[in-house]
Order: structure tokens, then sequence, then C-alpha cells
């Protein structure tokens, strides 16, 4: 696996070795060893989720003690993974990086603790994540997608599909009073 450095302590792209022939693939999507090396804890537990295009999520994250650690892939289709640092003590802070996962492709993002994570659904897209803690729905907290502070661009020309509940999502400067 090559896991290349994103400019954020910890987030991680990750470009698993695809073994192809007439028969299909293999890969490693996941080994204990070198995730550990890297200081990834131990994942907990799996999620899946569908999304037709246009659709976004997020951006979600839990609160401390609550946090949860990600491992995030796309079976069938594609995204742009979005996630936002909000450790206030990291360099980063405020900060966003986002990349295209893509089902073909098999690349994959770990996503610590301490970051906000949303995607858009490039196509219909199967988007499956480990996670390192349990989901607990009292630490839950959202930031608005399309807040100014943060400035993402998430190269869309269209409106997206957004659910009731992340729509009303506060922006990142309550959020950040929240934390307090």
């Amino acid at each position: 696996m090559l896991f290349k450095e994103t400019g954020f302590a910890d987030l991680w792209e990750i470009e698993p070795k695809v073994y192809q022939d007439q028969r299909g693939y293999f890969l490693e999507s996941f080994r204990a060893d070198v995730f550990t090396e890297r200081g990834i804890p131990s994942f907990i537990q799996d999620n899946q989720s569908f999304s037709t295009q246009g659709v976004l999520r997020g951006l979600h994250f839990q609160r401390h003690p609550h946090g949860q650690g990600k491992l995030v892939s796309v079976i069938m289709g594609s995204v742009l993974d979005v996630v936002v640092d909000v450790r206030e003590t990291s360099s980063t802070f405020g900060q966003h990086y986002k990349c295209v996962l893509v089902g073909d492709r098999r690349n994959m993002l770990y996503v610590p603790k301490g970051f906000a994570h949303g995607f858009l659904a490039l196509e219909n897209t199967i988007l499956s994540y480990k996670c390192t803690g349990y989901y607990h729905e009292e630490s839950e907290v959202g930031i608005k997608w399309n807040d100014p502070m943060l400035g993402i661009d998430w190269n869309t020309d269209s409106a997206p599909i957004v659910s009731n509940k992340d729509s009303k999502l506060p922006g990142f400067q309550e959020v950040l009073e929240m934390l307090k």
C-alpha cells in the first residue's frame, strides 16, 4: 500500500496494490500492521451508504470523547470526498482537504478523529467506511456544507441533493462556539 501525505497531520490518501488479470482483481484493503505503523487505531465498526448522483452528505463528526477515525473507500461509483480539520491545536485548523475517490481506482482516504467529513456523489455510488469508534448519536455534530467561512469548492454547477437534516446544520463558527 502506498500512503500519500496530504499536508494534514494523520490524514492519508491510500493507494492499495491491485493485482488484476482477465479473471478480475485482488487487493489488500486493510492490514493492521501497516496501519499501526502509521499510528492508525484499530477499526471496530463498518458502515456503508448508497447515494445517487448529486447527493451531498456532511460535513459530519463526533465530539470528544466519542470521535471516530474513518477509512473511506468507494465500492462502486465515485465521490468528491471533503474533510475539514476541526482540531483547534492543529496547524491546519479550519482548513479543508478534498480528493476524488473512485471505485475502479480503489483509492482510500484515512480521516483521523478531529475532522468533519462529507462527500458529493459524482455518480450513483456505494461508499464504505471503517470506523475507529462506535456511532454515538448524542456526540454527533455537523457543519453546513456550503459555509462561506470554509470556502469549499464542491466542483458542481448544480445544487446538490442535501438531506433536510444536513441543510439545517450550523456554520463553522457556530460549531466552534458549541464545542467550547
